[in-house]
């Protein structure tokens, strides 16, 4: 099982995940279409070159948000985790544009056991990506259900 148990973080810990992603143009069109959201910014490649300081198309910030979240998992929480308790703090402090890389790191930022299920604690991570140019441009923080460390 790759993701670690509740007792396996600490706070302070620091994840830098190998996997890395180039955006394409489909990956935004395909995102932004299937969640039926209409706006120009993702969709209009004329409507951006003519009213957007950008000049052209912007990256769904719902997709990079599941994007950054995705690449954290394999090596923090999959198989591991009983709910993904939510999302705080989501920010985009830089757009990303098509033909853009991403990586991404994960701190672990706190720790509390559940008080109502003694099974599970509670990791809280801080999820930070950045394109090519080594810029910030997604950030949150994430809430999740952890299994404990099996006994025996």
């Amino acid at each position: 099982m790759a993701g670690l148990y509740f007792e396996e973080f600490h706070v302070g810990q620091i994840f830098h995940h190998a996997i890395r992603r180039t955006l394409t143009e489909a990956d935004n069109v395909f995102f932004t279409a299937l969640t039926h959201n209409p706006a120009a910014l993702h969709l209009d490649e004329e409507y951006c070159r003519e009213h957007t300081e950008f000049g052209t198309r912007i990256v769904n910030s719902a997709f990079t948000l599941g994007l950054m979240v995705g690449i954290s998992v394999g090596d923090t929480t999959l198989g591991t985790t009983v709910a993904n308790l939510g999302w705080d703090e989501v920010r985009f402090p830089h757009p990303l544009f098509h033909g853009d890389t991403i990586r991404v790191e994960s701190e672990v930022i706190e720790l509390r056991e559940s008080k109502s299920r003694p099974d599970n604690g509670i990791t809280i991570f801080e999820h930070r990506a950045f394109n090519q140019k080594d810029q910030l441009v997604a950030r949150c923080k994430r809430s999740a259900l952890m299994l404990r460390k099996p006994k025996g």
